[in-house]
C-alpha cells in the first residue's frame, strides 16, 4: 500500500511527509500523474493563497485529475488549502475558480473584537459525524492547530463532519465518500493529528 502526497509547490509538503513516517507510513512525494495513479491513497496538503494554490494545480495539469480520482472514489484528504481548493470559488485576491468538486465558496474570516485574523494556533472541534471513520477514537472537543484566514462556506451542509468556535462557527473538516478535507493541519496537532492521519491510512487500507 502506498499513499501519495502531491507536491504542487504550496509548502508544508516535508512536515506532512514527517508525520507519516513517524507513524512508519510509507508515502512518497510527487507531482507525476503516473506515479499518483498506482497509489491507494492522496493527499493534497498546502498553505498560502487559494489562486495560487489553483494555478499551480493547473501548471502540473493536476485540477482536473483531482476531480476524476474523487469521482472514481480513490480514498483522497485535502488539508488546509487542500481542503479549500475542493470547493467551486475563492474569493482571496478577487473571485477565482475552484475545483468545484463540492458547491460553495472560500470566505475571509469576518472580523470579530477581540479576535485577531489569521486563525492560528490550537482549537477545538465538535464532531458533527461520530460515524466518521477520519475521526475514530478521537474524542469530543479534542484540539487541534489551526493557520487560516478563509473559511469554507458549503452548500450542502450535509458534508461537514466537525466545526470549531472562533467567534463564528468554522467548518473545520468535511467528507463525502472517500473524498475527506480538513481546514486544521493534522501534521501540526500532536497525537490527535497524527491519529487522524492513521485513520486515513486504515481507510485507504480497507478502500484496496
Amino acid at each position: 500500500m502506498k499513499i501519495a502526497i502531491i507536491n504542487y509547490e504550496m509548502g508544508n509538503i516535508k512536515s506532512v511527509e514527517n508525520a507519516f513516517k513517524s507513524l512508519f507510513i510509507d508515502v512518497i512525494i510527487t507531482s507525476n500523474i503516473d506515479i499518483i495513479e498506482k497509489c491507494d491513497g492522496v493527499i493534497l496538503p498546502g498553505v498560502g493563497a487559494f489562486k495560487d494554490a489553483i494555478k499551480n494545480l493547473k501548471k502540473f495539469k493536476l485540477d482536473s485529475y483531482i476531480k476524476n480520482l474523487i469521482i472514481q472514489n480513490k480514498p483522497f484528504l485535502g488539508i488546509c488549502i487542500g481542503l479549500q481548493v475542493l470547493f467551486k470559488y475563492g474569493t482571496e485576491g478577487g473571485k477565482s475558480q475552484g475545483l468545484g468538486i463540492f458547491n460553495g465558496i472560500v470566505e475571509k474570516i469576518p472580523f470579530k473584537e477581540g479576535l485577531k485574523i489569521p486563525h492560528m494556533g490550537w482549537n477545538k472541534i465538535k464532531i458533527l459525524k461520530p460515524e466518521s471513520k477520519l475521526f475514530k477514537e478521537i474524542k469530543q472537543l479534542e484540539s487541534f492547530y489551526f493557520v487560516h484566514s478563509y473559511q469554507v462556506k458549503p452548500q450542502d451542509y450535509d458534508i461537514v463532519s466537525s466545526v470549531t468556535d472562533y467567534g463564528i462557527e468554522i467548518v473545520s473538516s468535511i467528507e463525502k465518500n472517500n473524498c475527506y478535507g480538513v481546514q486544521f493541519h493534522p501534521e501540526k496537532s500532536s497525537t490527535c493529528g497524527l491519529a487522524v492521519l492513521k485513520n486515513f491510512t486504515d481507510i485507504v487500507y480497507n478502500s484496496r
